[in-house]
Protein backbone atom coordinates (compact mmCIF):
# COMPACT_ATOMS: atom_id res chain seq x y z
CA UNK A 1 0.00 0.00 0.00
CA UNK A 2 1.08 3.60 -0.48
CA UNK A 3 2.14 4.90 2.93
CA UNK A 4 1.21 8.49 3.76
CA UNK A 5 3.53 9.73 6.52
CA UNK A 6 2.19 12.77 8.39
CA UNK A 7 4.88 13.19 11.01
CA UNK A 8 8.12 11.50 12.03
CA UNK A 9 10.87 12.18 14.54
CA UNK A 10 13.40 10.01 16.36
CA UNK A 11 10.79 8.44 18.63
CA UNK A 12 7.37 8.45 16.93
CA UNK A 13 5.77 8.21 13.51
CA UNK A 14 2.21 9.08 12.48
CA UNK A 15 0.65 7.82 9.25
CA UNK A 16 -2.76 7.65 7.60
CA UNK A 17 -4.51 4.29 7.77
CA UNK A 18 -6.85 3.63 4.85
CA UNK A 19 -10.31 2.20 5.55
CA UNK A 20 -10.38 -1.58 5.33
CA UNK A 21 -6.76 -2.02 6.44
CA UNK A 22 -5.90 -3.72 9.73
CA UNK A 23 -4.02 -1.75 12.36
CA UNK A 24 -2.01 -4.86 13.18
CA UNK A 25 -1.80 -8.24 11.46
CA UNK A 26 -3.96 -11.13 12.61
CA UNK A 27 -4.43 -14.82 11.88
CA UNK A 28 -5.80 -14.06 8.40
CA UNK A 29 -2.35 -13.05 7.23
CA UNK A 30 -3.67 -9.90 5.55
CA UNK A 31 -1.35 -6.90 5.32
CA UNK A 32 -1.63 -4.26 8.03
CA UNK A 33 -0.59 -0.66 8.46
CA UNK A 34 1.79 -1.89 11.20
CA UNK A 35 3.59 -4.08 8.64
CA UNK A 36 3.72 -1.22 6.12
CA UNK A 37 5.32 1.14 8.65
CA UNK A 38 7.92 -1.45 9.68
CA UNK A 39 8.80 -2.00 6.02
CA UNK A 40 9.06 1.77 5.47
CA UNK A 41 11.43 2.21 8.42
CA UNK A 42 13.55 -0.77 7.47
CA UNK A 43 14.02 0.49 3.92
CA UNK A 44 14.42 4.18 4.77
CA UNK A 45 17.13 3.61 7.37
CA UNK A 46 18.60 0.39 5.89
CA UNK A 47 18.10 -1.39 9.19
CA UNK A 48 19.28 -5.00 9.41
CA UNK A 49 17.16 -7.54 11.26
CA UNK A 50 13.94 -6.75 13.06
CA UNK A 51 12.71 -3.17 13.34
CA UNK A 52 11.26 -1.98 16.65
CA UNK A 53 7.76 -0.55 16.30
CA UNK A 54 5.36 0.01 19.17
CA UNK A 55 1.58 -0.12 18.66
CA UNK A 56 0.21 2.35 21.21
CA UNK A 57 -3.40 2.53 19.98
CA UNK A 58 -5.59 1.08 17.23
CA UNK A 59 -8.21 2.10 14.72
CA UNK A 60 -10.98 -0.32 13.77
CA UNK A 61 -10.42 -1.99 10.42
CA UNK A 62 -13.23 -0.06 8.62
CA UNK A 63 -12.12 3.29 10.08
CA UNK A 64 -9.69 5.55 8.22
CA UNK A 65 -7.42 8.24 9.61
CA UNK A 66 -4.39 9.09 11.72
CA UNK A 67 -2.65 6.31 13.60
CA UNK A 68 0.41 6.78 15.79
CA UNK A 69 3.33 4.38 16.37
CA UNK A 70 6.42 4.46 18.58
CA UNK A 71 9.83 3.97 16.99
CA UNK A 72 11.61 3.53 20.34
CA UNK A 73 10.82 2.12 23.78
CA UNK A 74 11.03 5.68 25.15
CA UNK A 75 8.47 6.83 22.60
CA UNK A 76 6.21 3.89 23.43
CA UNK A 77 6.36 4.65 27.15
CA UNK A 78 5.64 8.37 26.71
CA UNK A 79 2.77 7.85 24.27
CA UNK A 80 1.21 5.04 26.33
CA UNK A 81 1.27 7.32 29.37
CA UNK A 82 -0.56 10.05 27.44
CA UNK A 83 -3.22 7.64 26.20
CA UNK A 84 -3.61 6.23 29.71
CA UNK A 85 -4.02 9.70 31.23
CA UNK A 86 -6.31 10.89 28.39
CA UNK A 87 -4.05 13.84 27.59
CA UNK A 88 -3.95 12.99 23.89
CA UNK A 89 -6.70 14.85 22.03
CA UNK A 90 -8.37 12.66 19.41
CA UNK A 91 -10.73 14.18 16.86
CA UNK A 92 -13.00 12.15 14.60
CA UNK A 93 -15.45 13.08 11.88
CA UNK A 94 -18.36 10.89 10.90
CA UNK A 95 -21.35 10.84 8.60
CA UNK A 96 -24.42 9.59 10.43
CA UNK A 97 -27.90 8.76 9.21
CA UNK A 98 -30.59 11.38 9.87
CA UNK A 99 -30.81 14.89 11.27
CA UNK A 100 -29.92 15.29 14.94
CA UNK A 101 -32.33 17.35 17.04
CA UNK A 102 -29.54 18.63 19.26
CA UNK A 103 -26.72 20.20 17.27
CA UNK A 104 -24.17 19.41 19.96
CA UNK A 105 -24.03 17.43 23.15
CA UNK A 106 -22.29 15.00 25.47
CA UNK A 107 -23.08 11.31 25.39
CA UNK A 108 -22.34 9.43 28.58
CA UNK A 109 -23.54 5.89 29.05
CA UNK A 110 -22.81 2.99 31.32
CA UNK A 111 -21.73 0.09 29.17
CA UNK A 112 -20.29 -3.35 29.78
CA UNK A 113 -19.59 -4.27 26.17
CA UNK A 114 -16.82 -1.68 25.95
CA UNK A 115 -15.57 -1.76 29.52
CA UNK A 116 -11.83 -1.69 28.99
CA UNK A 117 -9.35 0.90 27.76
CA UNK A 118 -8.29 0.86 24.14
CA UNK A 119 -4.70 1.65 25.11
CA UNK A 120 -4.57 -1.84 26.63
CA UNK A 121 -4.52 -3.18 23.07
CA UNK A 122 -0.87 -2.31 22.58
CA UNK A 123 1.20 -5.23 21.34
CA UNK A 124 -1.61 -7.75 21.87
CA UNK A 125 -2.80 -10.23 19.30
CA UNK A 126 -6.45 -10.35 18.23
CA UNK A 127 -6.82 -13.58 20.22
CA UNK A 128 -5.53 -11.88 23.35
CA UNK A 129 -7.85 -8.93 22.77
CA UNK A 130 -10.81 -11.29 22.38
CA UNK A 131 -9.94 -12.92 25.70
CA UNK A 132 -9.72 -9.48 27.29
CA UNK A 133 -13.19 -8.64 25.95
CA UNK A 134 -14.63 -11.84 27.42
CA UNK A 135 -13.16 -10.98 30.80
CA UNK A 136 -14.40 -7.38 30.71
CA UNK A 137 -17.29 -7.65 33.13
CA UNK A 138 -17.07 -4.26 34.87
CA UNK A 139 -19.45 -1.55 33.76
CA UNK A 140 -17.80 1.77 33.00
CA UNK A 141 -18.82 5.05 31.44
CA UNK A 142 -18.20 5.81 27.77
CA UNK A 143 -18.09 9.56 27.12
CA UNK A 144 -18.26 11.30 23.76
CA UNK A 145 -18.81 14.92 22.75
CA UNK A 146 -20.27 15.63 19.31
CA UNK A 147 -21.34 18.62 17.26
CA UNK A 148 -23.08 18.82 13.90
CA UNK A 149 -20.92 20.39 11.21
CA UNK A 150 -23.47 20.19 8.39
CA UNK A 151 -26.69 18.33 7.60
CA UNK A 152 -29.00 17.92 4.63
CA UNK A 153 -31.69 16.22 6.70
CA UNK A 154 -30.91 12.75 5.38
CA UNK A 155 -27.30 12.64 6.54
CA UNK A 156 -25.26 14.69 9.00
CA UNK A 157 -21.54 15.36 9.25
CA UNK A 158 -20.36 15.31 12.86
CA UNK A 159 -17.19 16.26 14.64
CA UNK A 160 -16.68 13.83 17.51
CA UNK A 161 -14.33 14.13 20.48
CA UNK A 162 -14.08 10.94 22.55
CA UNK A 163 -13.33 11.56 26.21
CA UNK A 164 -12.76 7.90 27.01
CA UNK A 165 -11.13 5.10 25.06
CA UNK A 166 -13.76 2.36 25.08
CA UNK A 167 -14.02 -0.33 22.45
CA UNK A 168 -16.14 0.84 19.44
CA UNK A 169 -17.60 3.60 21.62
CA UNK A 170 -18.36 6.10 18.84
CA UNK A 171 -19.96 3.46 16.62
CA UNK A 172 -22.06 2.05 19.45
CA UNK A 173 -23.22 5.35 20.90
CA UNK A 174 -24.18 6.86 17.55
CA UNK A 175 -26.24 3.75 16.75
CA UNK A 176 -27.90 3.71 20.16
CA UNK A 177 -29.02 7.33 19.82
CA UNK A 178 -30.71 6.42 16.52
CA UNK A 179 -28.12 7.90 14.16
CA UNK A 180 -25.77 5.08 13.10
CA UNK A 181 -22.62 5.81 11.15
CA UNK A 182 -23.17 5.45 7.42
CA UNK A 183 -22.03 2.04 6.23
CA UNK A 184 -21.67 0.56 9.72
CA UNK A 185 -23.79 -2.56 9.29
CA UNK A 186 -22.37 -4.10 12.43
CA UNK A 187 -24.28 -1.68 14.65
CA UNK A 188 -26.95 -0.27 12.34
CA UNK A 189 -30.32 -2.04 12.38
CA UNK A 190 -31.12 -0.78 8.88
CA UNK A 191 -28.94 -2.02 6.05
CA UNK A 192 -28.35 0.36 3.16
CA UNK A 193 -26.67 -0.09 -0.18
CA UNK A 194 -26.09 3.63 -0.65
CA UNK A 195 -22.67 3.46 1.02
CA UNK A 196 -20.44 2.06 -1.72
CA UNK A 197 -17.26 1.41 0.26
CA UNK A 198 -17.53 -2.26 1.26
CA UNK A 199 -14.25 -2.08 3.18
CA UNK A 200 -14.94 0.98 5.30
CA UNK A 201 -17.48 3.12 7.13
CA UNK A 202 -17.96 6.90 7.29
CA UNK A 203 -15.76 7.38 10.34
CA UNK A 204 -12.36 9.08 10.11
CA UNK A 205 -9.75 9.80 12.78
CA UNK A 206 -9.14 13.29 11.42
CA UNK A 207 -7.08 14.92 14.15
CA UNK A 208 -4.55 13.98 16.80
CA UNK A 209 -2.68 16.19 19.27
CA UNK A 210 0.03 14.82 21.55
CA UNK A 211 3.29 15.75 23.27
CA UNK A 212 6.63 14.67 21.87
CA UNK A 213 8.59 11.89 23.57
CA UNK A 214 11.20 14.43 24.71
CA UNK A 215 10.13 17.74 26.21
CA UNK A 216 6.67 19.28 26.06
CA UNK A 217 6.42 20.16 22.38
CA UNK A 218 2.84 19.65 21.19
CA UNK A 219 2.41 17.89 17.85
CA UNK A 220 -0.93 18.79 16.26
CA UNK A 221 -1.91 16.68 13.24
CA UNK A 222 -4.94 17.05 10.97
CA UNK A 223 -6.02 15.50 7.69
CA UNK A 224 -8.67 16.34 5.11
CA UNK A 225 -11.84 14.29 5.11
CA UNK A 226 -12.30 11.73 2.31
CA UNK A 227 -13.45 13.50 -0.86
CA UNK A 228 -16.09 10.89 -1.62
CA UNK A 229 -17.93 11.94 1.54
CA UNK A 230 -19.00 15.02 -0.43
CA UNK A 231 -21.69 13.04 -2.25
CA UNK A 232 -23.52 12.58 1.06
CA UNK A 233 -22.88 15.80 3.01
CA UNK A 234 -21.48 19.29 2.52
CA UNK A 235 -17.74 19.28 3.17
CA UNK A 236 -17.34 23.00 2.50
CA UNK A 237 -18.60 23.96 5.95
CA UNK A 238 -16.25 25.75 8.30
CA UNK A 239 -15.02 22.88 10.49
CA UNK A 240 -14.14 24.10 13.96
CA UNK A 241 -11.16 22.06 15.08
CA UNK A 242 -10.55 21.30 18.72
CA UNK A 243 -7.74 23.32 20.30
Amino acid sequence: MHLQVLYEDNHVIAVVKPAGVLSQGDQTGKSSIFDAVKKYLKEKYSKPGNVFLGLVHRLDKPVSGIILFAKTSKGASRLSEQFRNHTIQKTYHAIVVGNLKQKQGDLKEKVSKISFFAEGFANKTDKEILEAVKKATKTRAAEVYYEVVSSNGKYSLLKVLPKTGRFHQIRIQMAEMGHPILGDHEYSKKKSDIWKDKNGIALCASGLSFKSATGDKVIDLKIDLPKDWGQYVNLESDIQWAE
